[in-house]
C-alpha cells in the first residue's frame, strides 16, 4: 500500500511556483472573502495564508458577519472584485445557509476566478476554454500524473457531485473522454457501485463514511472530503480500515489539501500572466 503523500507534492509544486512568481514584474494579492467563523474553514485559510507568504504573495482577508444578507455581499463583493491590487478572489466555503451562494460566486469575474465556481469560470472549463483548472480536480489529476496512475480503462466512482471536489472532478474526467460511476445521496445500495471502484474519488464531508470493507483489493483511494470529528480532521473513508486493502490512499490531512491549495495558487500566477 502506497501513501499518496499530498503534503511533500503541495511543496513541490510551491517550489515550482517559487521559481516561476520570480519572473513576474508584478506583485500578486490574494483576496479572501470569509463570511461568519467556523475552525475547519480557518485551517484551510491558514494552509492558503502559509502558501502565500511562502511565495511572497499578499493575502487579504475581508471578514463579513454571518447575518450580512446576500444583496449586501454582492455589492461589497464588487467593490473587492474592481480592487486592482486583487490578483485573485475567492469566497471561502461553505456560506451561511441564508445566503444565494451561487449567485454570489458569480460576482466573481473569470480572470479574478482562482477557485473556478463562477457559472462563466465553469462554462470555460466545461467547454475547455479555460487556463485553469478548479483546484480539486487539479489537485486528482496531480497526484495521479505523480504515482503514474493509469486511470484509462478503469472502473471510477466518484461519491458526491458538489461544486468544490465531485462535480469540477468529473467535468474533467468528461473531458479526458473517461467514463465514471456517480453516488449521490439517492444512490441505492452506494457501498455495491464503490466496492468496484479502481478508482474512488470522495468529497461529501460525512466522517468514516466508507467502510474499508467497501474497498477493492488494490483500489486507488483519494479522500477529498474533510469534516470535523471528535476535534480532529476527519476523511469520508476510514482510513485505518481502508489502508489494509487499497493499493494507494491519501490521508486526511496531508494528502488533497496540500496539492489544493497549491494549485489554487498556481491559478492565481497563471491568471495574472494572462
Amino acid at each position: 500500500m502506497v501513501i499518496l503523500d499530498g503534503k511533500k507534492l503541495g511543496e513541490k509544486i510551491l517550489g515550482e511556483l517559487k521559481t516561476e512568481i520570480t519572473g513576474l514584474n508584478k506583485k500578486l494579492r490574494l483576496a479572501v472573502v470569509v463570511v461568519g467563523q467556523n475552525p475547519v474553514v480557518e485551517k484551510f485559510i491558514n494552509q492558503k495564508r502559509k502558501a502565500a507568504e511562502f511565495l511572497g504573495i499578499d493575502f487579504k482577508i475581508y471578514p463579513f458577519a454571518e447575518e450580512i444578507t446576500t444583496n449586501e455581499l454582492r455589492k461589497r463583493l464588487s467593490e473587492i472584485m474592481h480592487e486592482k491590487r486583487n490578483t485573485g478572489v475567492i469566497i471561502q466555503l461553505p456560506l451561511p445557509k441564508h445566503l444565494n451562494t451561487q449567485y454570489i460566486l458569480n460576482a466573481i469575474v473569470p480572470e479574478k476566478d482562482v477557485d473556478v465556481l463562477s457559472t462563466k469560470a465553469v462554462g470555460n472549463f466545461v467547454v475547455g476554454k479555460s487556463e485553469v483548472m478548479p483546484p480539486v480536480a487539479g489537485a486528482v489529476k496531480a497526484l495521479l500524473e505523480e504515482y503514474k496512475i493509469d486511470f484509462q480503462g478503469k472502473s471510477i466512482v466518484i461519491v458526491g457531485a458538489g461544486s468544490l471536489v465531485g462535480k469540477p472532478t468529473g467535468l474533467w474526467f468528461l473531458n479526458e473522454k473517461v467514463g465514471f460511476s456517480l453516488v449521490e445521496s439517492g444512490t441505492l445500495s452506494p457501498e455495491e457501485i464503490i466496492k468496484k471502484a479502481d478508482v474512488l474519488i470522495t468529497g461529501i464531508g460525512k466522517p468514516k463514511f466508507i467502510k474499508g470493507d467497501w474497498i477493492k483489493k488494490g483500489a486507488v483511494v483519494i479522500d477529498a472530503g474533510t469534516s470535523e470529528s471528535g476535534g480532529k480532521l476527519s476523511g469520508d473513508v476510514d482510513f485505518e480500515s481502508a489502508s489494509q486493502r487499497a493499493g494507494f490512499i491519501t490521508p486526511v490531512p496531508g494528502g488533497v489539501g496540500p496539492v489544493t491549495v497549491a494549485i489554487l495558487f498556481k491559478n492565481l500566477i497563471a491568471l495574472a500572466k494572462e
